[in-house]
């Protein structure tokens, strides 16, 4: 074993910073035999230095991060400050003074990876990534490394444990939106501004990630189509019940059926219980993964936190850190296939739709109509009805978002149609 340490630095002390510090500490010995050297942290960058750290040197402790990404004689920098700036120009000045670079920045990587990667591959350095999506479960380096024989066509997930506690919980117990996120966020599991994660903004950015990596193809934050899961109520969670299916915020990469183009997406979808990502509770993430060879896969496990976010950093620091003692490098980003990413227009699914609409004879044949004319197929169709008001429930077969689309435009313009309660996507099926 090598007796000089390789030097670590760390930009970032908070819940996951604190977390990757305590265990290199602790888990020294195992690291050191793990990559043929020892680890040595040598130096946190943070903003607020008078904090108490414990276990950590204060001695080691900076506010000049730039500094110490600069100093030359550090091998690997680990970013988990989050955020596009300072994030982007400290990994670029790391790489370009040498160090390899482990990041958890999911927003900088989605809007900027093609640039870092670049950066990283022009002055022969790593850059990893494992954290940035679906916390400790192991999904980069699978799709990346495992998958780089295979054909990915699709990868479909939940990868924010916020929103997923929140629609476990409104599905469980019939509460409604703003009952369940009011639980979560006492809990802990939603933020005082959980924009981010109710919006779909989060599990945006980590769709653009995986979608780039699994097909090969460069997709950026602006290509993905978001809808947050705000507007989801218990209604809809009922009626996906009387369709044996629940609801998922989910993300959806797809490669397109003749392999020209693909997709990326997120936004609340129903889908059946007996699909493997139906049984996923409380704030647990899981991606399910089909390809031509190794066929249907499903990661399943913690999507943040502390601890778990920490176990896929210290992954990723013991493979770039074996990386550096070998003179190597891992893999960069391969955008080989440069296939165009689709608007949201041309993407098939099925529907299914609530409208509000007048108690009386003729409704049914006038709504049929409108889907006719607009080349959308009706699979089936529930009407309810009460004192001259009536709900009538749709579910369409397989059609294209813009098809839908001008549906809905024109089923608001019928006198009969009071409202459109509802649209929810079908996948999974």
């Amino acid at each position: 074993m090598r007796t000089r340490p390789l030097k670590v630095a760390l930009l970032g002390c908070g819940v996951v910073g604190s977390e990757v510090a305590r265990i290199m500490t602790t888990h020294a010995d195992d690291l050191a035999q793990r990559i043929g050297a020892p680890v040595e942290l040598a130096g946190v960058a943070v903003r607020r230095p008078s904090k108490v750290r414990e276990g950590i040197d204060p001695a080691l402790v900076t506010t000049d991060a730039t500094a110490l990404v600069k100093r030359g004689d550090i091998d690997v920098v680990v970013e988990v400050i989050g955020g596009i700036e300072p994030a982007r120009s400290l990994i670029t000045a790391a790489l370009e003074h040498g160090a390899s670079v482990v990041s958890a920045n999911k927003a900088l990587l989605a809007q900027d990876g093609a640039a870092l990667h670049a950066a990283a591959e022009e002055h022969g350095r790593d850059l990893y990534y494992e954290a940035a999506v679906a916390g400790a479960i192991p999904l980069i380096r699978p799709l990346r490394e495992s998958l780089a024989g295979d054909k990915v066509n699709r990868v479909l997930g939940i990868v924010n444990g916020t929103t997923n506690f929140i629609l476990d919980k409104m599905d469980n117990t019939g509460a409604g939106y703003q009952e369940a996120l009011d639980e979560a966020t006492a809990l802990g599991y939603a933020e005082a501004d959980p924009t981010a994660d109710v919006e779909g903004f989060d599990a945006a950015a980590k769709a653009a990630i995986l979608a780039g990596i699994a097909f090969h193809t460069r997709v950026r934050l602006d290509d993905v189509y978001r809808e947050g899961m705000t507007e989801v109520t218990a209604a809809d969670f009922r009626s996906a019940k009387e369709m044996g299916c629940t609801i998922k915020l989910l993300a959806i990469c797809e490669r397109a059926a003749d392999g020209a183009s693909v997709t990326a997406r997120v936004h609340p979808a129903m889908i059946p219980l007996t699909h493997p990502l139906a049984s996923v509770r409380g704030a647990y993430n899981a991606v399910f993964v089909e390809s031509d060879a190794a066929g249907q896969l499903m990661f399943y496990g913690p999507g943040a936190g502390g601890s778990p976010t920490a176990s896929a950093v210290l992954g990723d620091l013991v493979a770039v850190c074996r990386n550096r003692l070998n003179g190597a490098t891992g893999p960069g980003e391969s955008a080989y296939a440069a296939l165009p990413v689709s608007p949201m227009g041309e993407v098939v699914t099925r529907y299914h739709i609530s409208l509000d609409v007048a108690d009386k004879p003729g409704v049914l044949a006038q709504v049929a109509t409108v889907f006719a004319e607009h080349g959308v197929s009706i699979d089936t169709v529930r009407q309810q009805g009460k004192d001259g008001e009536a709900s009538l429930v749709v579910v369409t077969h397989r059609a294209s978002d813009a098809s839908l689309s001008g549906t809905v435009e024109a089923l608001r313009k019928l006198d009969t149609v009071r409202g459109v309660a509802s649209i929810m996507r079908v996948e999974g099926e």
